[in-house]
C-alpha cells in the first residue's frame, strides 16, 4: 500500500507510518532544507527502501490520479496557500475509498480549556519567543495561523465541499488539536 505524507517537513510522520506498517511512504514538502533533514532521519532508521522524500507543492502534486491508498498531513494544511485547491489535489491522488487523515491545530470549545489555550497562545508563546527564539516571526505566525484556521465542523464542511465523504474529527489535547478523517 502507498501513503503520501503531504507537508511532511522533516518526515517524522512518514517515518512513524513506515515503522508501524508495511506501506511504501512518500513524504512531500515544498522545503528542500526540511527534506534534507528528513533524508538523514530515513538513513539513520534504515528505511530508504520504504520512505522517499520528494520536493513538491501540495497544490500541484506530481502523481497520477488514484495513486495512493492514504494521505496524511500533520500541522500542514493551515499553511496551504489555497486550502480548497490543496485538498482537491489530495483527493485527486487518492484511490477511490482512500483515507485522508489530517492532524491540525484547533481551539478548545470547553470554556475552561479555551481560556487556558488563549492565555498560552497569546501571552506565553510571545513571551517565550522574546526570551528564546531567534525568529520571533515564526511564533507570531503560529499563533495567527492557528487562531484563524477553520476548525471542527467548519473544516469538515470544507472537506465535504471539495468532495470527500464521511468527514469527521476527533479532538486531541483537550481540543487544542484535532484529527480530521475523510474518505474519497
Amino acid at each position: 500500500q502507498r501513503v503520501l505524507d503531504v507537508a511532511t517537513g522533516t518526515g517524522d510522520l512518514a517515518l512513524a507510518i513506515a515503522k508501524e506498517t508495511e506501506a511504501q511512504v512518500i513524504g512531500l514538502d515544498i522545503s528542500p532544507g526540511m527534506l534534507a533533514v528528513g533524508d538523514k532521519k530515513i538513513q539513520t532508521a534504515h528505511l530508504e527502501r520504504r520512505v522517499e522524500m520528494i520536493l513538491g507543492d501540495s497544490e500541484s502534486i506530481a502523481f497520477d490520479d488514484h495513486s495512493f491508498d492514504a494521505v496524511t498531513v500533520a500541522f500542514g494544511v493551515r499553511n496551504f496557500e489555497h486550502l480548497e485547491r490543496g485538498l482537491q489535489e489530495i483527493k485527486r491522488v487518492l484511490k477511490p475509498g482512500g483515507m485522508l487523515a489530517i492532524l491540525e491545530t484547533s481551539v478548545p470549545t470547553n470554556p475552561i480549556f479555551k481560556v487556558g489555550y488563549l492565555l498560552h497562545t497569546r501571552l506565553m508563546l510571545p513571551l517565550i519567543s522574546k526570551l528564546f527564539a531567534t525568529d520571533k516571526r515564526a511564533y507570531s505566525y503560529l499563533v495567527a495561523s492557528a487562531s484563524s484556521f477553520p476548525y471542527n465542523e467548519a473544516f469538515t464542511a470544507i472537506l465535504k465541499k471539495v468532495g470527500f465523504s464521511k468527514a469527521y474529527y476527533q479532538r486531541q489535547t483537550f481540543g487544542a488539536a484535532c484529527i480530521y478523517y475523510a474518505t474519497k
